[in-house]
């Protein structure tokens, strides 16, 4: 039973890193209509930035200045790179944004090195709660905490603020949002920054709990797709939703079968699929 409990705590962290990934594609595979394979390298990215500025401003000021320096790098690319794409075949993005991965990967490797790093977090976070289920850590619980805030800031700006609610109305209909005058061209720039800066966050606290590897935002991309499928596309609850189940899921299925860890991920998408094509909480006819 202790290893069960072990197994799907150890799932549910690594479903947060999931759903904070899930979160920011949701964003901008919603607005920006880009399926974006960079997200695991900006993640990664975000990571080793945090790594770099832990020496100079601690670990509480990398926490907070690196995710925002990830979503700058990332409007750069939206602005450089994705922007004269829009309005074209939806693979053209794909395809740039699948080799904007691999460049992204290499530059990572080719600063930081080839070979895993260790990622410097408190000593305080260290140390198990409770002395019986000793994987209950200060860490993961912080991950618990830092995500619930990142996502309850996500909706908050998305429903109080001027920019969120314009985001909002261009998901729904862009062309109506233009015609009223709003820049879209900076709206869309908003809220591939924004989707980065999710990454960027899931970057760091996935390498308090994994470390840092130029390939953890490729190993962690894929299931985040499958995050946003079977919470449903077009719902960022749903995002959030799917991720928490994918990792939970994974999780118990190590403890009885760990060769399975990866296929019941998508297996769970594949039931999701055929009993509700749109998803948990997603929107009629994205995928029907």
């Amino acid at each position: 039973m202790e290893l069960l409990l072990f197994d799907a705590f150890n799932g549910l962290i690594v479903g947060f890193f999931y759903a904070l990934m899930a979160l920011g594609l949701s964003l901008i595979l919603g607005l920006n209509s880009v399926i974006n394979f960079a997200h695991g390298g900006f993640m990664a990215l975000g990571g080793y930035l945090a790594f770099t500025l832990v020496p100079i401003i601690g670990f509480w000021g990398a926490l907070i200045l690196a995710p925002f320096a990830a979503a700058a790098l990332g409007i750069l690319a939206e602005r450089g790179l994705i922007r004269p794409l829009y309005g074209r075949d939806p693979l053209y993005s794909l395809l740039l944004t699948f080799g904007l991965a691999l460049i992204l990967e290499d530059i990572t490797r080719t600063v930081w090195g080839a070979q895993g790093l260790p990622f410097a977090i408190p000593n305080f976070l260290n140390h198990p709660l409770n002395n019986v289920y000793f994987f209950v850590t200060g860490y993961r619980v912080f991950v618990v905490i830092v995500t619930a805030i990142a996502t309850a800031g996500l909706f908050a700006v998305l429903r109080f603020t001027r920019l969120g609610i314009c985001i909002r109305a261009g998901n729904a209909d862009l062309e109506t949002v233009a015609s009223l005058g709003v820049n879209i061209y900076f709206l869309r720039g908003a809220n591939f920054a924004l989707g980065i800066l999710l990454a960027g966050l899931a970057g760091i606290l996935a390498a308090g709990q994994l470390g840092l590897t130029p390939t953890m935002g490729s190993s962690l991309i894929m299931p985040s797709f499958v995050a946003i499928i079977v919470g449903g596309a077009g719902s960022l609850i749903g995002s959030l939703l799917g991720g928490l189940i994918i990792g939970v899921a994974a999780g118990i299925t190590t403890a009885y079968f760990p060769s399975a860890s990866e296929v019941v991920i998508y297996l769970i998408m594949a039931f999701v699929l055929m009993v509700r094509p749109r998803g948990l909480l997603g929107q009629e006819g994205l995928f029907e």
